[in-house]
């Protein structure tokens, strides 16, 4: 089995794990100092609290989320080209740009948010497991 790709999975997971610290870091001390009690509510949630806390704070949340969504994806597809011994050239280099790209974007959304910036990233990197994934169903299909 290729290994290789699973280097580039490893990093995602812990860079999802430096932005659920950074959201906690960031969520818990604004909530204390806007005085909202985020386990008053039973059943309660942190997003529940997102639309009370400054912009700034949420953005950390909403992207730890978005790193709980497509990332999936790329981890399947990982998994896919790396049994399939497919998991060197070229898509190793795609899983090394889709994470940079999604470390960029997390950066870009936790501190300045524009959107069109974010979407561009966001793009890029969705091209690159695109064709990562072409490439799992054509190397297992074929």
């Amino acid at each position: 089995m290729s290994t290789a790709i699973l280097a580039p999975a490893a990093l995602l997971v812990i860079w999802s794990l430096v932005m659920l610290f950074w959201m906690a870091g960031t969520r818990l001390p604004a909530a204390k100092k806007m005085g909202i009690d985020i386990a008053a509510k039973p059943g309660g949630r942190g997003p529940d609290v997102d639309p009370q806390l400054p912009d700034k704070v949420a953005w950390k949340s909403h992207n730890y989320t978005h790193l709980m969504e497509q990332p999936t994806l790329f981890y399947a597809t990982v998994i896919i080209l790396a049994i399939a011994e497919a998991g060197t050239g070229i898509n190793l280099w795609l899983a090394w740009g889709y994470v940079l790209l999604r470390i960029a974007h997390s950066i870009w959304q936790a501190t300045v948010n524009l959107v069109n910036v974010r979407f561009m990233l966001f793009l890029a990197s969705t091209l690159c497991l695109l064709i990562m994934a072409m490439n799992a169903f054509f190397t297992t299909f074929v």
